[in-house]
Order: structure tokens, then C-alpha cells, then sequence
């Protein structure tokens, strides 16, 4: 079945990169990923730039650029970024930013706000966070606020799993991503999840995994599968994140 893989990274030495918490990650160039994803029917997708990457966006406009039709990108910027650099990297194929509310240091959730909204006027970009479940009480507040929001990773953690749903419940979307990373029964929580809202849910490869307990396989794509059905499934691999990024503007 076709995808559309709505999060991994691209991890190339030549372009800068930031040691996070002690950690910095193995090259993982445009030609590995494309050789691992060989036979997974993959259209398209969406570059994440992570933790590592800081504010850079060599390797980002780099990677776009080769990686060609059907692939977009998801930055991180910093709050004082003009808008006609926006603009700039929206005509490049960004269509949302990111916020690392896990591994990272994260700004207050007003200056959060304040730049979420500035893109998503100049650019119509949505707000991607890399937040735990059970952190959601607390930035509950400013994630229901946001024209719009997505989660990662099925949002890692058991506690806190209600406030994810009711999130869901107002248009929040999640990602189907590093099922390893998470404490949860994934078929339950992909079953509840698309029936709070079928449009919800994005599959994601996560690759090349970092940091996470096991690395992506074809298998979690099965387990959707097996999960859903071929017709919700169809949703949640491709459908979903397509309409999410915008891959036809």
C-alpha cells in the first residue's frame, strides 16, 4: 500500500550539527534512507529537522532540493525570524515548524505562541510538538489555542493519554511514529485514536530512529494494517498527512 512517510530525518556531517543531551547521531545521508525505504511504496514525505539541527537550514534547503516532488519540510526557527525568511523556505517546501518540548530547552509557551501564529499568517504553516502525553495538562492551554497542531510519536506516554484524545477531539492530528519510543499498546491506541478522528492519525517512518529502543521495520506498516483494515489504513499512510502538508498547493 502506498505511504506517505510524514516524519524522518536526514542526518548529513557536511552541514552543522548540535550534541543534544551528550548525544550526536550517525551520518544518515538522502542515499540511506531512500535504499531503506526501497519496496515500501513510499510517495513522498516530510523532513523533520530535530534537535540536533538547531536553526539550521543548509542541510534542510539541501535535502528538499534532492529529495524532489512530494516532499516537504518541517523547520525549527528562532523567534526573532523574519517573515520574508519564512516566505523564503515556504517557497522551498516548509510547511510547518517545530517545537521539542521533550529533548529540547523549550521557549515559554507565550513566545511559542507568538511565533506559531506568525508562521501560520505568513506561510500557513501548522505547529508540530515533540511533547509527552503527560505534559499536556500543562500546555494545554496554548496547544488548544493554535490554528493548527500536530503531535509526535502517539504522544510517547500512557499518562496523560485522555488529554491527547481530547485534543484529538479538536483537530489535533498525531503522528503514527517511533512506536519503540512509546509505553503504549499501539493498536489500541491507533484504534482509539482514528475513531475520535479519522483524520487524525499520520504514519510516519521515524527513521533513522535515534535514540529510540528499536529502529523502524516494515512491520510497524503491518501493524497499522492489521490494526485498521486496508481502508482506514489508506488514511492514516497517506491520505491524512498529504491533505496535513498541503503536498498539492
Amino acid at each position: 500500500m502506498e505511504c506517505f512517510d510524514a516524519h524522518f530525518h536526514i542526518v548529513d556531517p557536511q552541514y552543522p550539527l548540535t550534541v543534544n543531551q551528550g548525544y550526536l547521531p550517525e551520518a544518515y545521508t538522502i542515499t540511506d534512507y531512500k535504499n531503506e525505504i526501497n519496496g515500501l511504496s513510499v510517495r513522498g514525505g516530510a523532513l523533520v529537522s530535530a534537535s540536533f539541527q538547531g536553526f539550521d537550514q543548509t542541510y534542510l534547503k539541501m535535502a528538499l532540493s534532492r529529495l524532489g516532488k512530494g516532499y516537504v519540510g518541517v523547520t525549527q526557527l528562532p523567534s526573532d525570524v523574519s517573515d520574508s525568511e519564512i516566505r523564503e523556505l515556504d517557497a522551498m517546501g516548509v510547511r510547518g515548524i517545530r517545537f521539542n518540548l521533550h529533548r529540547g530547552a523549550p521557549a515559554s509557551p507565550e513566545r511559542m505562541e507568538r511565533l506559531a501564529r506568525r508562521v501560520y499568517e505568513a506561510a500557513g504553516w501548522h505547529a508540530e510538538f515533540y511533547v509527552p502525553s503527560s505534559l499536556l495538562q500543562e500546555y494545554a492551554s496554548l496547544l488548544e489555542t493554535l490554528p493548527a497542531v500536530s503531535i509526535d510519536h502517539l504522544g510517547l506516554t500512557s499518562g496523560g493519554f485522555n488529554d491527547l484524545l481530547r485534543l484529538v477531539s479538536k483537530g489535533i492530528r498525531v503522528k503514527a511514529t517511533g512506536f519503540s519510543r512509546t509505553e503504549l499498546d499501539i493498536e489500541e491506541v491507533l484504534t482509539r485514536l482514528d475513531a475520535e478522528h479519522p483524520q487524525a492519525l499520520m504514519f510516519g517512518t521515524d527513521l533513522p530512529s535515534t535514540r529510540a529502543p528499536k529502529r523502524f521495520t516494515p512491520n510497524d506498516v503491518q501493524i497499522i494494517l492489521d490494526t485498521l483494515g486496508e481502508t482506514k489504513a489508506a488514511r492514516v499512510l497517506a491520505d491524512n498527512a498529504r491533505a496535513w502538508y498541503r503536498i498539492n498547493k
